[in-house]
């Protein structure tokens, strides 16, 4: 074997399908452009580990020059093994850092038995990973989620909250830097399949610290990915429909009155 068999890196392929999709979200919705560092929170969930590779493959391709690192948070349970997601991370040529923290620990005394944990960790895992990008320069955080996420959280925030409100493209944080979804367009079961090509072990819910805890599983999200599962098989066309009408939106024929044309009311 030679050097250059040695140094070779074991290829990862994207479908042109993902990578069509993911490339228009980025050029739709300006997310990443010339010189930013973003920071892509890596869980090692099929969804995290797309969004990796998926920008591996934008940094050698697109026409401006960006930096990206993949931050995994830690926290701090027993027996917590991230290796496989490290030595993926080399093998492929993805800068990786594992972010240390006590989350588990502070859980303890904050989560009450029988309580529901959702909440907790998505709120404790985001601060970490947004302090380590503070700490370290990064002007964007990416995150993994698709869009089934943003139509489960639609249904979810009108049914449970009372609000129309999904997941933005791309939004500023308060503490000054901008979140962005690259994957926001793209379906579940694409990146599921990226995966399952790939032959990539993803973690799943066994990593979650809540699985250590007698706490409430997430029913009202498993619920309506049911429910929408269900109105797919009826329809297939039902999540295209579904993205049409997120790109047409008539507020003014809703409830709110501050949405309306006062000029379009007779007095």
């Amino acid at each position: 074997m030679n050097s250059n068999q040695r140094r070779q890196k074991p290829k990862v392929n994207l479908s042109k399908k993902l990578l069509k999709v993911i490339g228009k979200t980025n050029a739709n919705f300006r997310l990443i452009g010339e010189g930013d560092k973003v920071l892509v929170g890596l869980s090692g969930g099929k969804d995290s580990l797309a969004l990796v590779h998926a920008l591996a493959y934008i940094q050698k391709h697109a026409p401006f020059n960006f930096e990206f690192e993949a931050c995994t948070i830690e926290y701090g349970m027993p027996d917590e093994d991230y290796t496989y997601l490290k030595n993926h991370c080399i093998e492929n040529g993805i800068k990786h850092s594992v972010y240390n923290t006590g989350i588990f620990e502070i859980s303890q005394d904050a989560i009450r038995e029988n309580s529901s944990f959702c909440s907790f960790f998505s709120r404790m895992r985001r601060g970490a990973l947004y302090s380590y990008a503070q700490q370290n320069g990064f002007n964007k955080v990416a995150l993994g989620h698709h869009f089934d996420d943003a139509v489960e959280s639609f249904f979810m925030n009108m049914f449970y909250n009372g609000t129309m409100r999904s997941m933005a493209p791309i939004y500023k944080t308060d503490r000054g830097f901008h979140l962005i979804r690259p994957l926001i367009q793209t379906r579940e079961k694409q990146l599921r399949a990226f995966a399952d090509d790939n032959n990539l072990q993803p973690i799943g819910d066994e990593s979650c610290p809540a699985m250590l805890k007698n706490v409430k599983l997430p029913h009202t999200r498993e619920k309506t990915k049911r429910w929408l599962e269900e109105l797919e098989q009826e329809n297939s066309n039902i999540f295209k429909m579904i993205e049409a009408s997120f790109k047409h939106i008539h507020d003014d024929t809703l409830l709110d009155p501050e949405r309306w044309d006062r000029d379009d009311i007779d007095e």
